[in-house]
């Protein structure tokens, strides 16, 4: 294995460390919100996204922070917040104290998301870049895995205290890796040719449309179906299963769908990504998730049958897989042609701006209306948007031929 190969590895399986408290958060708290101390729905939908929203102001800060500082100082910063907040979640049963968590664990991702993708970009080529990019998601993803299946699986069994500290405990436990493995040198300067090459400008109509496709993503596959699963499935889901004498709730169950994605990334995403560096018209792959995923959210809650459901929302978590993957690596190659890090701080803030506002508006909505019409929103969304990048692949092949 090189040692560009070992960087990404260590980064991302550092993070995964600090996702397992966020990962079960999203299965546990929507189905076991007043144990947490909470008096209200609206509550649950400010916690799941006010980390995403504070990264909006971080963000930026994060960037810069990388410019002067080592990697290996934000890493070890960020998995000391993340053991904080993950014992918080246990530890406080008051509502504006379980908002300083997710507070503080929104400035500790950005300082891990960021942080990895820059990585990713400095040593990959057009060559290898979707590859280590799907690698990177995969392996950090294997943090979902555990948070959720985990998280959904011993909460139903034990309690949210036992969970949170456990997981604060595996926290400590990674502490040495950060020093072992994180490298500690800044990134090199650039050389007089990459200087003029961010001079340039950044933001273009291609650039624009990656931006509003990742914002899109964060808003379906990182907000709104994360945080909604537990609650669709509890609709269709009438009585617990016993299995061995262990309860299978929905908690337990939106867990294991939303942790089977998580298992299958570390294999199945560098593979998609090996797929886009080996082709020349890497946008469409777009289209697939875009136009199958919007009729999905239809199908989600149309189907009264709970096998049926079940197979709906596979099949969803592996076009989610396509969907991250794709967009994370048209993000990274046109950061490669540019300003690297105002290209990716602008995708992270659009990801974490549809992230937070997934969570946030469907739980409004919920309140008000049901599930069912941010579902049909949600769909129509992802069509409208698969609709956009049809047009502009075929404007710019037009303008290939002319």
């Amino acid at each position: 294995m090189n040692a560009d190969k070992k960087k990404v590895i260590a980064i991302a399986l550092i993070t995964a460390v600090a996702l397992l408290g966020d990962a079960m958060l999203f299965i546990v708290l929507p189905v076991y919100w007043q144990d947490f101390g909470l008096t209200s729905i609206w509550q649950i939908g400010l916690l799941l996204s006010i980390n995403r929203f504070i990264r909006l102001p971080v963000n930026p800060l994060v960037g810069m922070f990388y410019q002067r500082f080592q990697l290996r100082t934000g890493v070890w910063i960020a998995l000391i917040i993340a053991i904080i907040t993950t014992a918080g979640y246990g530890l406080f049963k008051e509502f504006w104290l379980l908002l300083l968590m997710r507070i503080l664990w929104g400035v500790a991702w950005s300082l891990l998301r960021l942080g990895g993708f820059l990585t990713v970009i400095e040593v990959t080529t057009d060559e290898n870049r979707g590859n280590y990019v799907g690698l990177y998601n995969g392996l950090w993803g294997i943090g979902g895995l555990i948070g959720m299946l985990a998280g959904g699986l011993l909460v139903d069994q034990t309690s949210i205290l036992f969970v949170t500290i456990l997981f604060s405990i595996t926290g400590l436990l990674a502490l040495p890796a950060v020093f072992y493995f994180v490298p500690i040198s800044r990134k090199e300067e650039k050389d007089a040719g990459d200087r003029n090459k961010e001079r340039k400008k950044w933001l273009n109509s291609y650039v624009g449309l990656i931006l509003l496709t990742g914002m899109v993503m964060g808003f379906i596959v990182f907000g709104l179906f994360s945080s909604t699963l537990s609650i669709l499935i509890e609709e269709t889901y009438d009585n617990n299963w016993d299995i061995a004498e262990i309860t299978i709730g929905a908690a337990t169950l939106a867990g294991i769908i939303q942790a089977i994605r998580w298992g299958w990334d570390p294999f199945l995403a560098p593979r998609i990504g090996k797929i886009m560096d080996s082709i020349k018209t890497a946008p469409k792959i777009l289209l697939v998730p875009l136009f199958m995923g919007g009729v999905m959210f239809y199908v989600f809650v149309n189907v009264h049958v709970m096998a049926g459901l079940i197979i709906s929302l596979l099949f969803f978590q592996f076009l989610s897989t396509i969907f991250v993957t794709t967009t994370d690596t048209l993000a990274a190659s046109a950061a490669s042609q540019t300003d690297q890090v105002k290209v990716m701080t602008a995708h992270t803030i659009v990801v974490d701006v549809g992230a937070a506002m997934g969570p946030l508006l469907a739980f409004t909505v919920i309140d008000l209306y049901g599930i069912k019409l941010i579902y049909y929103v949600s769909g129509l969304l992802l069509i409208t948007l698969g609709v956009t990048w049809m047009v502009y692949i075929r404007r710019s092949h037009r303008g290939t031929l002319g």
